[in-house]
């Protein structure tokens, strides 16, 4: 099993950026997935999940304004980011696991991050 995300960078206070995160070793229709975001001196935080049917599920920090969603075909699993703010910089995981959560322990598969830095 393997996540790779890509899609960080820099952006400008009220970008927009999209992150990937494209799995191989099993199906992403088959389990539930999220993003997670940890910034430096913080916890990680879970900040969107997707189930098998395509519900989704949202921390209030981003609700409104981060979209996720995957693409069974290209077996990929994406957050779309607009109006970041500069409180938005993070390191930003997907995982893979098997209960529809937000709690990053519930989550069995990582890949190993991408960078968003949000700075004018």
């Amino acid at each position: 099993v393997r996540l790779e995300e890509s899609g960080g960078g820099s952006v400008l206070p009220g970008g927009s950026l999209r992150l990937s995160c494209a799995a191989s070793g099993y199906a992403v229709s088959s389990v539930y997935m999220g993003w997670f975001r940890q910034a430096p001196g913080k916890e990680r935080e879970g900040i969107a999940s997707i189930d098998r049917f395509g519900t989704t599920l949202y921390a209030d920090s981003v609700k409104g304004r981060f979209t996720i969603s995957k693409d069974n075909a290209k077996n990929t699993l994406y957050l779309e980011m607009n109006s970041l703010k500069p409180e938005d910089t993070a390191m930003y995981y997907c995982a893979a696991g098997y209960i529809f959560t937000l709690r990053s322990p519930d989550y069995n598969y990582w890949g190993q991050g991408t960078q968003v830095t949000v700075s004018s």
